[in-house]
């Protein structure tokens, strides 16, 4: 329930976004059951076929020296088990998005350290797409309390924005994701409370994730190289970001003016 202040904005009364009986339709419910499915039998291939080993290198990295670790030894399964290495990459950073894990950005420097810039980047578009729509639909099922205790203000700055934006809510979302205006984990689970459509989600997710993932998977080919992980943005990269994200909101802005 909304009413709308003398300044526009809109101050949410007796909680955010609409509430039915049950939050997913049938065709987000097809969607997330396939991606939950995708998960399990991922997992399944890529256990029943892998060969016997000791996989105890096999960690999610929390640091620079712990990737290229995990990289030295992928790179030798990469060649001989390409689909093994392939699905069980997809299965992690899937589980790690749904479930808000961090560490997706040394995932990230992975992919383009094992498989290059253009393999690399369609890798983590898609994984990255499907990790945020998971954890959109998880969100839209149990997520309502976590989001109003984590992040109150930003919530309710949000559900304003979303509310004023309505017309060109596409822009706005591709220009929030291409800025780290608010950060992606919160988009995920913000944006079924306070209605974004899912498939404006689903289109500024896919299509705003491209530019960041390409800097960074283009960074992991010189992987040994990296010191810290502050030397995957530099100023330019920043600033470009940012001009693309600016341009992604200019016609929503203009159309505005000239009502």
């Amino acid at each position: 329930m909304e009413k709308r202040e003398d300044n526009g904005d809109v101050k949410v009364v007796g909680g955010v976004g609409s509430i039915s009986k049950f939050p997913l339709s049938f065709w987000e419910m097809t969607v997330a059951s396939t991606v939950l499915l995708g998960f399990v039998v991922g997992l399944l291939v890529v256990y029943l076929t892998m060969p016997t080993s000791d996989y105890s290198f096999l960690k999610l990295p929390r640091s620079l020296q712990e990737l290229q670790i995990l990289r030295v030894h992928l790179e030798d399964y990469t060649s001989d088990y390409t689909a093994q290495v392939l699905l069980g990459y997809c299965m992690v950073y899937i589980f790690m998005q749904t479930f808000m894990i961090p560490g997706t950005v040394f995932m990230s420097l992975l992919a383009g350290s094992l498989f290059g810039v253009f393999k690399g980047v369609a890798l983590v578009v898609f994984n990255a797409t499907a990790g945020a729509s998971s954890c959109y639909f998880l969100s839209k099922l149990i997520g309502r309390p976590i989001v109003f205790s984590l992040w109150p203000d930003k919530l309710q700055f949000f559900q304003n924005q979303v509310a004023k934006r309505r017309d060109g809510l596409l822009n706005y979302m591709l220009f929030l994701r291409l800025t780290p205006t608010l950060p992606n984990t919160f988009i995920n689970l913000a944006s079924p409370i306070v209605d974004v459509p899912y498939h404006i989600f689903f289109l500024a997710t896919i299509i705003g994730l491209i530019p960041a993932a390409y800097v960074t998977v283009r960074a992991g080919l010189a992987l040994g190289e990296l010191r810290s992980l502050g030397d995957l943005y530099d100023f330019n990269s920043i600033a470009t970001l940012f001009f693309i994200g600016v341009v992604s909101v200019t016609p929503t802005l203009v159309s505005k003016s000239k009502s």
